[in-house]
């Protein structure tokens, strides 16, 4: 008889990972308490709380507990727990194997294209520890071949141990029934565009802002912009502060909600009424909203050079992010084209059926399989 796969799961990223990486960790836990897969489930979490304010030695002491927790700790509770495979979603995975076979998730690349905008400290753990352990992993889970194909540029990684596995959208069907949510804010008007996301610099959201100025200045004076997103926690990625001087200089300040955190019901609600959804990132490693916009059947335009086209495929329109008059253009096109806006729409709902989290945690489980047996 075949002995049944056992899996340990990382959970101690749901103590700090916000966006992208808390949705993954979560969605896949839902999908794997739904159901079994035909293996046993180990949830292994840190008994310490993670530190993420802006006290220098504080930080460093973190960096050193998540030393501890991964390298020494983490390890003898997957030996202890039996498990087969420890999959970690947060890019480290221990470096001693204890009889298991370790599986880490590397979102983007990002750390190799944008370092002076990560702490030094964090970044060497990383190059070190976090890349000299993957290089030991059976198999590298990643959201997209563009992120693939960015990983083996930088890593030197054999392409095949890298596995792109995408992801699919967060969907609360009871917060979308309930018809008695009524906002607390105002819109600046009816008809907006919309962008979910941290106001991070790679985001490009100064273009995005820009560019409303100039659809604004071609008589399209009913269309304002929402930005749902907090300011990053890290100073180095942080854009809100240039976001905030470009509102002001193009006298915007009335036609640009900066709503920072929104609750589920609210990020609903930004969704459900949007007229567009414009994703202008010049670096992404799968952008989730994409899908997100899709489920709620918002035409999407993307940028033409990172993974969004990958994603939303032929179900979007795409742009030259690094061109504001061409995101303008984008805009208008949607604006002024009905029928235009009525495919995008089409072939949004369409694309989304190839999508499911269910899908994501098969192949996930497919991959922890070929791991186990692999030399």
């Amino acid at each position: 008889m075949t002995k049944r796969l056992t899996v340990g799961i990382d959970i101690r990223d749901l103590k700090i990972a916000k966006t992208g990486a808390r949705t993954y960790l979560e969605q896949i836990l839902i999908e794997f308490r739904k159901n079994t897969y035909d293996c046993e489930i180990k949830y292994l979490d840190s008994p310490f709380k993670v530190y993420s304010g802006p006290n220098k030695f504080l930080k460093i002491i973190e960096h050193l507990r998540f030393f501890v927790w991964k390298q020494i700790v983490l390890p003898v509770k997957a030996y202890y727990n039996n498990c087969d495979i420890l999959f970690c979603t947060d890019y480290f995975v221990p470096y001693l194997h204890l009889g298991f076979k370790p599986i880490p998730m590397f979102y983007d690349s990002f750390f190799y294209e944008y370092p002076e905008q990560c702490n030094p400290y964090w970044l060497k753990m990383f190059h070190t520890i976090g890349i000299g352990a993957a290089r030991r992993c059976p198999y590298i889970i990643t959201l997209s071949e563009y992120s693939k194909s960015r990983l083996v540029h930088f890593t030197g990684i054999d392409s095949e141990k890298i596995i792109p596995i995408h992801l699919a959208p967060k969907i609360n069907s009871q917060i979308e029934a309930n018809p008695n949510f009524k906002p607390l804010f105002k819109l600046p008007t009816t008809k907006y565009l919309l962008h979910v996301g941290v106001l991070e610099k790679r985001k490009n959201l100064v273009r995005l802002i820009e560019a409303l100025k100039l659809v604004r200045d071609t008589g399209h004076t009913e269309y304002s912009l929402v930005l749902v997103g907090l300011p990053s926690s890290k100073n180095e990625l942080d854009g809100s502060i240039e976001i905030l001087e470009t509102i002001k200089r193009l006298n915007l300040q009335d036609f640009v909600l900066l709503h920072g955190y929104a609750s589920e019901e609210e990020l609903s609600f930004f969704y459900k009424n949007a007229f567009l959804y414009v994703f202008p990132s010049t670096n992404e490693g799968f952008g989730l909203p994409v899908l997100e916009a899709f489920h709620y059947q918002i035409p999407v335009i993307v940028s033409n050079n990172t993974c969004l086209k990958e994603v939303g495929a032929e179900a979007t329109l795409s742009f030259n992010p690094f061109n504001t008059q061409e995101i303008a253009d984008k805009i208008k096109a949607v604006i002024e084209q009905a029928e235009l806006r009525d495919e995008l729409i089409q072939k949004g709902s369409k694309r989304l059926k190839l999508f499911s989290w269910e899908k994501t945690t098969k192949e996930l489980i497919k991959i922890f399989k070929e791991a186990v047996n692999k030399n």
